[in-house]
């Protein structure tokens, strides 16, 4: 690692070297495995000092002065002093950041320098490869990359422009281009190859250490927060920021592909429960049955593997699954058998993942990382390979990356007739104006907010679709409840996915409390995630062999049950504009404000005793429950975002009416979850992608029935 300071003395750096060596040797000592030094923390923590974090130097050095303080001859204590000494800081929270930063590079993957020869990995008996190597296949999807353009090969004027391509912007993609309109595609990020997202355990969207998600926004993107009477900025690393995946498929490519539909009730929840106290709760414009040929589309058209059976909480169905569900796991066996025991009903959980070969695609291989990560055979199932290649093979879209929506440009009548957008090449800024006939916003719920009310006409000046003050209300996304359980003998046999196994019985119906959830299994977890979860639930000694044996012990024999929760929608969890910062493009940041509803924390806390009873009646000898959200986490949000474009059938209380249509505007539509009036007890993905196939039919004079299979 370099030094701080360029002109320190040579014997000065080597002392310093000797002394950062010493301690990490101590906080991940050689036992029957190497140590952290000789599987090459120095180097991880060299790559990330001069890299992307030189911010954390000072820190860094700031633990150093405090061993040498405590002990100013470390480095030739024996390891039993030096183990004394580093006990010493325990209570130290820097030092506890750093020995925790060392043992993440030790367990994360090898490209990350501190795990060479996968050390950690051979003495955990981890894999990221299936247990029997991956199929040979001919060929793996790829999009053809012809459809991408740039800047200056943009055409003035295009039929209809799609501003991001996630689940909501592939279906319209797709929809709008087979209907023979030329589209334009706008996605922020970029289309990296599978690799590139397919390896690395830190730069991930699951993995909270503080580094850019390969998918996500850099150093530089920031939001603010409205705590109190503090502002707040936010670096995109903070879980407050709300990120989701920016890259072409957006969150599909790399999400964990639960495919939930959700239930006549979710529909339906003032109705059901009223209208708590505090909350916007309110009924959608459409009911279930609406949607169920949409979900059936979605199920077939972009492929889905479950089995209706077992689930107690849909409504009817017109179609079964495709594909039938994934095998079962060693977790899912045990957790079986607890359910029974309590009278659970359980499925399979439906994913937007393989189990048979699909639309040309392979079946899923059972990989030890999934979600987080791109799938190294294209067997999960997302826009990026369903819907986009569709929109492409027509001939009629472009896709253009690394580049942002900055505002819809009206006309002198008030009718938006362009779209401004800009981007960065080789530091330089570039913008360009792009006309249209038709415009469909998917750009999440918190950036499709931000576009809306960066776009301000004669006749709404605060913003598109905003003179009713709706734009950016009713951010919501999903607590997340849950429990750790720790078993007697390894439940873990790392076949991915890892979801095998849900109970839909408290989705509704919970005596005293609105709404509910749904409780599975937890995805197959990386090493460094296993620490991650056993370090939080305060399983782990902090640092030396005791933490090692502790991993080796534990991470078999680890299971997590968790599950979202349907929240209540508020008013006052929001998006605005900052009126004092910009993006380094010059357009306002998206301010973030408001809180859950306290009904969220009391159903977070009940679907938490769920799953401990669940994880004890399955044999667990210990159940860790997970930590209750804290008082400054700010409105919910993140890759389940939505909810800030609602729509209606009243202007004055959504931004759209029931086909997606932005009053006031015929040409401009949404149709991501930012429509969503509540959000589900599941995942909503599947939601995304049915309502948009909804909205783009009413567009373009579709038939629901039409699947493609």
């Amino acid at each position: 690692m370099s030094s701080d300071a360029a002109d320190q003395p040579e014997d000065s750096r080597t002392d310093r070297q000797r002394l950062l060596a010493a301690v990490i040797e101590t906080i991940v000592p050689a036992d029957a495995s190497p140590s952290a030094v000789e599987a090459g923390g120095l180097d991880f923590l060299g790559a990330l000092l001069d890299g992307e974090r030189r911010d954390w130097r000072p820190r860094v050095e700031g633990v150093l002065a405090a061993v040498t303080a405590h002990a100013p001859g470390f480095v030739e204590l024996d390891p039993a002093a030096r183990l004394a000494v580093l006990d010493g800081l325990a209570d130290d929270g820097d030092y506890r950041w750093f020995a925790r930063l060392v043992q993440r590079g030790y367990f994360a993957d090898p490209g990350n320098l501190g795990n060479r020869d996968r050390a950690s990995w051979q003495d955990l008996g981890w894999r990221p490869e299936p247990a029997s190597g991956w199929p040979d296949l001919d060929q793996v999807f790829e999009l053809d990359r012809s459809a991408l353009v740039r800047h200056h090969e943009l055409r003035e004027r295009y039929d209809a422009v799609v501003v991001g391509s996630g689940a909501g912007g592939g279906v319209a993609a797709a929809a709008l281009a087979e209907a023979g309109r030329r589209v334009l595609v706008i996605e922020r990020g970029d289309l990296p190859d599978r690799a590139y997202l397919a390896a690395d355990h830190l730069r991930n969207a699951r993995t909270p250490v503080e580094l850019d998600d390969r998918t996500g926004p850099g150093a530089d993107e920031v939001r603010t927060f409205e705590l109190g009477e503090a502002l707040i900025t936010l670096r995109a690393t903070d879980g407050r920021w709300g990120n989701n995946a920016m890259t072409v498929g957006g969150g599909t490519r790399v999400y964990g592909a639960q495919a939930w539909r959700f239930s006549p009730e979710d529909f339906r929840m003032a109705s059901r429960y009223g209208v708590p106290e505090g909350s916007a709760l309110s009924d959608w414009p459409i009911d279930y049955d609406e949607l169920e040929p949409y979900y059936s589309r979605a199920e077939w058209e972009i492929g889905v593997s479950g089995d209706a059976t077992g689930d107690s909480a849909h409504g009817p169905r017109s179609r079964d699954y495709p594909m039938p569900p994934l095998a079962g796991t060693r977790a899912s066996s045990v957790l079986a058998a607890g359910a029974a025991r309590l009278g659970l009903q359980t499925s399979a959980v439906p994913l937007l993942i393989s189990s048979t070969p699909w639309l040309g695609r392979p079946a899923c291989a059972r990989c030890a990382q999934c979600i987080g990560f791109a799938c190294p055979i294209e067997a999960k199932n997302g826009s990026h390979n369903t819907m986009l290649p569709r929109a492409v093979a027509t001939g009629l879209t472009s896709i253009l990356t690394s580049a942002r929506a900055e505002r819809l440009i009206p006309d002198a009548s008030g009718r938006i007739v362009a779209l401004a957008v800009v981007g960065e090449v080789d530091g330089r800024i570039w913008r360009a104006v792009v006309h249209a006939e038709e415009f469909v916003v998917a750009a999440g719920a918190v950036e499709t907010a931000r576009l809306l009310l960066n776009s301000p006409t004669a006749r709404e000046p605060h913003g598109v679709g905003n003179n009713a003050d709706q734009v950016g209300r009713h951010l919501q996304g999903h607590l997340y409840a849950g429990a750790t359980g720790i078993f007697e003998e390894p439940v873990n046999d790392l076949l991915g996915p890892g979801p095998a196994i849900a109970t839909n019985d408290f989705r509704h119906g919970n005596p005293g409390l609105v709404g509910g959830g749904m409780l599975a299994n937890e995805f197959v977890t990386t090493p460094v995630l296993d620490h991650g979860y056993l370090d939080g639930a305060g399983l782990l000694p902090l640092h030396g062999a005791a933490m090692k044996d502790a991993m080796r012990h534990l991470a078999p024999r680890m299971q997590r049950v968790v599950g979202p929760v349907q929240e209540m929608t508020s008013a006052a969890s929001r998006v605005r504009l900052d009126p004092g910062v910009v993006d380094r493009f010059g357009i306002p940041v998206a301010r973030l404000s408001g809180a859950v509803h306290p009904e969220d924390l009391r159903l977070t806390e009940f679907l938490t005793d769920r799953a401990g009873e669940w994880l004890t009646a399955s044999g667990a000898v210990r159940v860790i429950r997970s930590a209750p959200r804290t008082a400054d986490a700010g409105p919910s949000g993140g890759q389940h975002q939505a909810g800030t474009a609602r729509m209606g059938d009243d202007p004055a209380s959504s931004v759209t009416d029931r086909v997606g249509r932005i009053w006031g505007h015929e040409n401009v539509r949404v149709a991501d979850g930012s429509l969503h009036v509540t959000n589900g007890g599941v995942n909503p993905v599947l939601t995304i992608f049915a309502n948009a196939m909804r909205v783009m039919d009413d567009m373009t004079g579709a038939r629901a029935d039409r699947v493609r299979s």
